[in-house]
This record gives structure tokens, sequence and C-alpha cells, in this order.
């Protein structure tokens, strides 16, 4: 039986590329020099820059299948590559958010199906089920966020913690919120060039005083966009609420979210899915339903594709008319204000279940070379 050595192992990991910049995991210093072998059993470390990378679990596998392709199919690695962290100068002390225990993310594969009023009205109702709630308005091409919270216009300002300056979100019904829609001129065309809307973003989640917070929910742009690896890779997200319409047109670009965030390099958990503007229901004939959009497309993607369902908003003219006046239907003792506390209580027990199932990380941290 042929002996292994460790350019053996190196010559074959020279063929994994690192998506973020092209190169080779070897070329960029990716590879430990801790390389065992014993017998047939291979070992060694991959060193990563941030414990958040998205492109940790991909990389392994990766390494892994190189190594059975250009050295021997019968070689024991799988399990056997251990991942490192290098230590950032000057290094960090803690996480962007310490006192924030979950971080939800509230996204749609497409505009228009009301992802931002779910985002609003869940932050409510999560506020008034008594939890600590922040609300970060992410959706730089459309931010409405200030508009159903009736803080348009409004000035940020900024104060001294622990010796950084830090801004200050905007408090209302409960609910810590900041909009990149404070960042820009309402009235005019915005374009983010680059990286401008991710600094900015950043700039909102690290240099903001959200204080301690039961959940942090993020109204995360339309799509599927380089917005949304930003987020992944700058915060530990719990995991994602998709809303959609039953409109068949939705459904396929829903279907596409679900997809991203279950991709190995997003790999975020799907927490459950809102099916917004389910039925209309005239105003003056409450027990009344008309399916305009289609009926129950949400409920049967989410049982299609095995995620949870949280819940159906109709469609009706006072959850429209809450937004547009800065009062979100979920202050009210109403039966859409129910449909909105029902889908927070859905998304708490979601959030359970999510951290009940966590394992234990064994993320190490070395110094860097």
């Amino acid at each position: 039986m042929e002996h292994l050595y460790p350019k053996q192992i190196l010559d074959a990991l020279a063929n994994v590329r690192y998506p973020g910049t092209g190169k080779n995991i070897v070329e960029s210093g990716m590879v430990e020099d801790d390389i065992r072998i014993e017998g047939r059993k291979v070992s060694f470390s991959l060193i990563f820059d941030r414990a958040t990378d998205p492109f940790i679990k991909s990389l392994v596998r990766a390494s892994e299948a190189a190594i059975l392709t250009y050295v021997a199919p019968d070689v024991d690695i799988k399990g056997n590559i251990a991942v490192k962290t290098r230590i950032e100068q000057p290094a960090p002390t803690e996480k962007p958010l310490p006192g924030v225990k979950n971080i939800i993310g509230i996204s749609s594969g497409k505009g228009g199906v009301g992802k931002s009023t779910v985002a609003s009205n869940i932050a409510v109702a999560l506020a008034r089920m008594g939890y600590k709630v922040g609300l970060l308005d992410a959706d730089i091409f459309g931010p409405s966020v200030p508009k159903m919270f009736g803080t348009e216009g409004e000035e940020l300002y900024i104060h001294e913690v622990n010796g950084r300056n830090l801004i200050i979100p905007h408090e209302r019904y409960g609910v810590k919120m900041l909009s990149i829609g404070f960042l820009v001129d309402s009235n005019s065309a915005q374009v983010w060039r680059g990286g401008m809307a991710s600094r900015a973003l950043t700039q909102l989640i690290t240099d903001a005083d959200w204080g301690e917070l039961d959940y942090f929910l993020i109204d995360m742009p339309p799509g599927t966009s380089d917005i949304h690896l930003t987020l992944v890779q700058t915060l530990a997200i719990t995991g994602v609420v998709i809303v959609t319409t039953p409109q068949p047109v939705a459904l396929i670009d829903a279907r596409k979210g679900i997809a991203m965030f279950k991709d190995e390099r997003i790999n975020v958990p799907i927490l459950g899915l809102v099916e917004n503007m389910a039925w209309f229901t005239p105003e003056n004939h409450p027990d009344e339903q008309y399916y305009i959009f289609g009926k129950e497309g949400g409920v049967k993607l989410a049982d299609e594709l095995g995620v949870k369902l949280l819940g159906q908003i109709p469609l009706v003219m006072s959850i429209r008319e809450g937004g547009d006046n800065g009062s979100p239907i979920a202050l009210q003792e109403s039966v859409s204000g129910e449909a909105f506390l029902h889908i927070a209580r859905e998304l708490t027990e979601a959030v359970d279940e999510r951290n009940n199932e966590l394992p234990p990380t064994h993320v190490v941290q070395v110094n860097k070379k």
C-alpha cells in the first residue's frame, strides 16, 4: 500500500479555490501546517478570517473531495478537517450585537408582497407580548419602515457609550428602529454603488446603541443580492421568515429565496413562511373571503418544502391604512391585529425550537501569522 505524504495533501488542496477571491486555499494560507498522517487517516486544519464565513462548510466538503479525488479514494478524511479562525488586529472582544438574543431576517423573493408591513407588525406584536424588540430597515430599494412607524424626516442623533459614539435608534410602540431611509433623501432616487449599501448597513448594525434585545428583526431587500450575504457575514442570524402572496408568480420567487438561504454557502435556517394577502375581506362583510391572488398557494408551498407556515394575513383596508398612517395594525384589538399576534407567537416557538437544536460550537482561535 502506497504511503501518504503531506505534499500529496497540499497538491490536492491546491485544486480547491476560495469563492471570495478565486485563489486556491494553499496559496491563500488557509491550510494550517499541522497535517497529520496516520496510515490512511489524514487530518489538518483550515483557517478562516472569521467564524461567520459563509463558505466554511462548502470548503470543508470541497477539501475532502479533493483529497479523495487527487490522492486516493480510500483516504480517511471525512470529519477530520478542523476549522480555525484568525484573530484580527486589533482582536475583537465581542460579537457585533452582544446584547441581542435572536436575530431574525424578514425576506421575500420579490417586491410588492407586503414584506415591510409584515416585518413592522411582527415587531410591534412581539413588543406587545412583552419582548424587547429592535427593527432594522435594510431594504435599500424601498425603505418604508419610517413611514409605517410615523418617523419620516426625523433626524438621527449619537451619544457616547463606553468611549464609543453610537447612533441612537428611534423608539416607538416599544420597538427600537433604524432605517436606511434615514440616510437618504426620500424625494430623490438613490443609486448605491459597489459596497456603499453594505457599509451603510454595517454602520447601522455595529455603530448603533441597540442595547439588550430579545428579538432583532431585519427587513431585508426583496430578491437575492449581495446585501443578504453582507448581513449573513456580519451577523449570526438565528433564521429567516419568508413572506409571499398566494399568487403563482410570487411563489416562484419565494421558492428562489428559500433556496438561497438553504444554499450551503449561506446556510441560514428558514423559521417559517407568512402568506400575505391570503384573501380579500370587504370591510362591511368581515365573514366573506375572496381569493384574488389564488387560494392557499403559500400554504401548499410551505407543505411542499417542509417549511413551517407561521400564518395567513388577509387583504383588508385597515392593514394598509395603519401602515400609511404610521400606526401598525398589530397595535389594535382586531381580527387583523390578532393575526399578527398569532404569527409572532408562532415565530417565538420556531425560534425556541431552533435554539434547542443548535449543537455546541467548536471553533478555535489562533494567532494570525
